[in-house]
């Protein structure tokens, strides 16, 4: 077989896996996804803030937004931050915490909070663990992705087309719908 078939047939199989990751919901392109309305997969990770340490059970009781980016101090990861960051304040009126996850480091993470102002908890997840574990991981960096999760620790949203600028309002608006179902 030539070098060039090789690569044919390479690029057809990731084209086939992209169009596959598109149409099914359980996977993404950094893994298969937690199921929904299934227990969400629960964490503990270090971080820059607090006691150091943030478990998602740590939480129970109010909803959680789980965001998964790929590296602080990035263009489209700022952009992300910032605007969690602006609307903070109506995640906390609706009892909403929002904890964000790459694989830097606690030392990067206390960096980007300090530069952006951030309020909310970025947690190290350095050897990708909880990554993949949600799906989100792509060999040395999280993929971006989103998870709502309601206050019993059931996953109730998933979002793996997160367009930064937009993101946040589109959280919020999901968030309603779920908060006024429950």
């Amino acid at each position: 077989m030539s070098r060039r078939t090789i690569i044919r047939l390479f690029l057809a199989a990731c084209l086939a896996l992209l169009s596959f990751s598109v149409t099914s919901p359980a996977l993404a392109l950094g893994g298969t996804l937690p199921p929904l309305n299934q227990p969400a997969p629960d964490f503990t990770l270090p971080t820059n803030t607090g006691d150091g340490e943030i478990s998602l059970s740590d939480y129970r009781g109010q909803w959680v937004v789980v965001y998964f980016y790929p590296k602080d101090f990035t263009s489209g990861c700022t952009l992300e931050a910032q605007r969690f960051q602006q609307d903070l304040p109506k995640y906390l009126d609706r009892n909403v915490q929002i904890l964000g996850i790459s694989a830097d480091d606690v030392d990067s993470h206390a960096e980007f909070c300090d530069a952006e102002g951030l309020k909310f908890p970025l947690l190290a997840d350095t050897d990708g663990t909880v990554s993949k574990a949600y799906g989100s991981w792509l060999n040395f960096f999280s993929m971006r992705h989103t998870f709502i999760i309601d206050p019993e620790g059931q996953l109730r949203e998933t979002f793996v087309k997160v367009r930064p600028a937009i993101h946040s309002a589109e959280v919020l608006a999901r968030l309603e719908e779920l908060q006024a179902a429950s």
